[in-house]
């Protein structure tokens, strides 16, 4: 993964925590009709309809009500890919080729029958057009078969693709009428435009309405060959978040997806809270650039700071919810380690190996982005926790918070000495958090050079080509244990995702990757 990464993913978080407070966002209110209407109020993150080009948070909500992929994830499990439009999927035995064999007689919401070339079209379109997504099939080459048969093909073994496969950017459009409307699939395609309008897909709603700083409306698609969506339409508004608190408590709205720890506690009866560890994993770097520290590059001061963590109370802060991160794969996905592989403090180890590393009483600098939240959860807190640990070791941190943009600065381009920053998933597969080795995305920007550990890339190297899941869940052990043995990062916690809903609203289940499935959402 070297082209959304954790820059991109900080940076769309950045703008949800800025921009929530959409104007007339919470004065939106749900059109009325003869049928059930749900309503469902977020922070929006959206730029577009057009699966093609999105990747933001509330943009994966609606193109996973109205567009269909060829595998899905069954309810909140993430670890088993199942088919969709797909009927059966199978990975050769070298990795490189995958053969999906379609559903027949399924229709896009036109009527019109769902065909490879449809499939072809699609996946290819977000390939070529070169929008936020299309590094989910770099070295991809999609073809036809025969009319029941797409086969994809990569450059090297890719068992992480059936886990890339259902991310609604990789949605099914009904490319006829996608040409129609400028949509070439390359980079000169123009069909975004008529997408943020009409939808063009075959799931279980359609857009009726599209207003990327206020609200969508979502209608149920009448020919949609699926179990009929239990509300008719569906009202998704832009709401900070406590207006969202005061909706869901008064009844004018059934869901709030972005309230804190704080913000759900003691809430009345008569709502449901979903208190799910979210798929976010916070964790430390210590640069190992020796131009930028000659502190953090040394290995027992890595250590000292692992064994001098109280990952207790980090817990406490997140809040109920909220679990340790063992490793940086998060317990969700594929390949993540067992809770008994967490470091536990150690304050006397931590001295003793600060000792050890012949610096004496080290003071260091913690960068930190100052505005940014995480699933209710702002740095600031995390790192003054982290500072008041660290003491008690014989280590001074220097907190260094900053405004995100300066501080996304700093930590892409691998200048912080320090620093506190957090990873989520771009596909839930454990090929994602390769990232963290030498010379990868995150090692990057922890100094961290290719050729640094070569026993842990080997190992990675290993671990990106294995095939089935139990071989590559060993191999990405291997891999975080080694990490955490030899690396430059210290996982610490995985904040808990809120959601807060009406007692009506049955089916409730966050999702790593779309956040909720509307179309799942029953009423009583």
């Amino acid at each position: 993964m070297a082209t959304r990464s954790q820059t991109a993913a900080v940076l769309l978080a950045g703008a949800l925590a800025l921009a929530a407070c959409g104007s007339g966002g919470e004065q939106a209110s749900a059109p009325q009709s003869g049928g059930k209407t749900l309503v469902i109020d977020t922070s929006f993150d959206l730029k577009t309809a057009d699966p093609g080009r999105t990747y933001e948070p509330t943009g994966l909500i609606v193109g996973k009500a109205t567009y269909e992929t060829l595998l899905t994830f069954e309810g909140s499990d993430v670890t088993k890919p199942v088919p969709a439009l797909a009927e059966s999927y199978e990975l050769s035995e070298d990795g490189k080729v995958l053969t999906l064999k379609l559903k027949q007689g399924v229709t896009f919401a036109d009527g019109s029958p769902i065909t490879a070339d449809d499939v072809v079209f699609s996946l290819t379109r977000v390939r070529d057009m070169k929008g936020t997504p299309s590094f989910l099939l770099d070295g991809v080459e999609i073809a036809k078969t025969d009319d029941t048969t797409v086969t994809m093909t990569s450059e090297k073994a890719n068992a992480a693709l059936p886990y890339i496969l259902p991310n609604p950017a990789l949605g099914i459009l009904n490319s006829d009428v996608v040409k129609e409307n400028g949509g070439t699939a390359d980079a000169q395609d123009k069909a975004e435009q008529y997408l943020n309008g009409n939808s063009a897909g075959s799931g279980p709603y359609q857009i009726e309405s599209f207003n990327v700083s206020s609200q969508v409306v979502l209608k149920a698609n009448a020919k949609y060959h699926g179990d009929k969506p239990a509300y008719d339409k569906v009202v998704i508004r832009n709401v900070e978040s406590a207006t969202q608190k005061l909706n869901v408590q008064r009844g004018d709205s059934q869901m709030a997806l972005n309230l804190s720890g704080d913000q759900v506690t003691n809430m009345p009866d008569t709502l449901q809270v979903k208190k799910t560890a979210s798929a976010n994993v916070f964790f430390l770097l210590a640069n190992q650039n020796p131009e930028i520290s000659d502190v953090t590059t040394n290995a027992k001061f890595v250590e000292a700071v692992r064994k001098g963590v109280d990952y207790a109370g980090l817990l406490e802060l997140a809040g109920e919810g909220s679990t340790r991160a063992p490793g940086v794969i998060p317990s969700q996905i594929l390949g993540a380690l067992p809770v008994a592989d967490a470091v536990e403090r150690d304050v006397e180890g931590a001295k003793a190996a600060l000792a050890e590393s012949g610096l004496s009483n080290p003071t260091v600098k913690l960068e930190f982005p100052t505005e940014l939240t995480v699933n209710g959860l702002s740095f600031q807190p995390l790192a003054e926790r982290v500072q008041a640990n660290l003491k008690e070791v014989g280590i001074t941190v220097d907190l260094q918070p900053a405004p995100v943009t300066t501080a996304l600065d700093n930590y892409r381009n691998g200048k912080e000495e320090m620093g506190l920053w957090y990873w989520g998933p771009d596909y839930p597969d454990p090929n994602d958090y390769l990232a963290f080795l030498p010379g990868q995305t995150v090692g990057e920007r922890a100094g961290w050079k290719t050729g640094a550990a070569k026993e842990l890339e080997e190992l990675g190297a290993k671990a990106a080509t294995a095939i089935g899941d139990d071989a590559r869940t060993q191999a990405y052990h291997e891999v975080q244990r080694e990490l955490n043995k030899v690396g430059p990062f210290i996982p610490l916690i995985q904040p808990s995702q809120n959601i807060v809903a009406a007692a009506s609203v049955t089916g409730v289940e966050y999702h790593p990757v779309w956040q909720v499935d509307v179309a799942d959402l029953g009423a009583e």
